[in-house]
């Protein structure tokens, strides 16, 4: 199973693709896939992160693994959400290559050619960028805002960060920590790590089966797991200097008007019991404290800090 890159060096491709509750889908998404695969001269295998479906979703999986020995499958036992379906297929992919893609058949794997020749262009991770969308206004408009403010405050000149259609180089995805809603700001967190960005146009379908599973309240949880992809990014291996720096302007304005009233009081110019003032500089002050503590706390926490990397699997098909 290998593709050869422009140094004609083989590299083996693994499909990753999270699921919850697409039991209609998992065929037609297969063979899709392998006719792709035959049509470009294109191996690989699939890894199917089956999220806690309660359909028959990996019963339909089994079935494909038992005819075709490319597929490999995880099973959770509850779902968990996208983040961790994608690190654990990411952990038993073997893959050189990695693409990443949806399984509701809206991304196209018609598109994974375009992927491999952008990436082989010099990037390291891909993003497919769904110009002409498919889904309805209530997900359209939040993913627009979602992503202009992404683009301009990350500084990555990209359209779509949350597109599920990617290809990763094998070192990207090893140096990615997902949980959470983390997989919505991949590319944020790739180029933190030093890694080249790509995009490219892809092909995006209507939903043929099921309801989409993300609202307008995505937008909102969004824009906490940005300030959270922001605190990771810049300042994981150094809270004392996030905390810190709030810690100081708080305890420099407490300190500056005590200080103030303080003078008042030894010139007999104001007495201190009729002054509100000087219970929001000592409110200043504690507050300035805590911060810088917490910021302490947060630097002995990382250097202690190990990840861990288990995940709620069921069952697991592997060749």
């Amino acid at each position: 199973m290998s593709f050869k890159n422009k140094d004609n060096e083989a590299k083996i491709i693994s499909i990753v693709i999270p699921v919850f509750n697409e039991e209609q889908s998992i065929k037609t998404l297969y063979r899709e896939i392998s006719q792709v695969g035959k049509e470009n001269s294109i191996d690989f295998e699939i890894v199917f992160v089956d999220d806690g479906s309660t359909d028959g979703t990996f019963e339909v999986i089994e079935n494909i693994h038992a005819k075709d020995s490319r597929i490999k499958a995880l099973r959770f036992r509850n779902n968990v959400g996208k983040a961790e379906a994608l690190a654990a297929g990411f952990s038993v992919s073997r893959g050189d290559y990695i693409v990443t893609m949806d399984g509701d058949l809206q991304d196209d794997p018609a598109e994974i050619p375009s992927l491999l020749e952008k990436l082989n262009q010099g990037y390291d991770l891909v993003s497919g960028w769904k110009k002409k969308r498919k889904d309805p206004l209530t997900k359209r408009i939040p993913s627009f805002i979602y992503n202009k403010v992404t683009s301009l405050l990350s500084g990555i000149p990209i359209h779509d960060f949350n597109c599920g259609l990617k290809i990763y180089r094998r070192e990207v995805v090893n140096h990615l920590h997902l949980y959470g809603e983390l997989h919505r700001f991949i590319p944020v967190l790739a180029k933190w790590e030093g890694f080249r960005i790509g995009e490219v146009k892809v092909h995006h379908r209507k939903r043929k089966f099921g309801k989409t599973k993300y609202g307008f309240n995505r937008f909102f949880e969004g824009l906490f797991d940005f300030i959270t992809v922001l605190f990771l990014t810049k300042y994981m291996k150094r809270p004392l200097h996030f905390f810190g720096i709030i810690g100081l302007l708080s305890s420099f304005s407490g300190t500056a008007i005590i200080v103030y009233l303080i003078i008042l009081k030894l010139e007999k110019i104001s007495y201190l019991s009729n002054r509100p003032l000087l219970f929001i500089g000592v409110m200043l002050l504690i507050i300035g404290i805590q911060f810088i503590s917490i910021g302490l706390i947060g630097e002995m926490i990382t250097r202690t800090y190990s990840r861990d990397n288990s995940f709620p699997i069921q069952k697991k098909l592997e060749v």
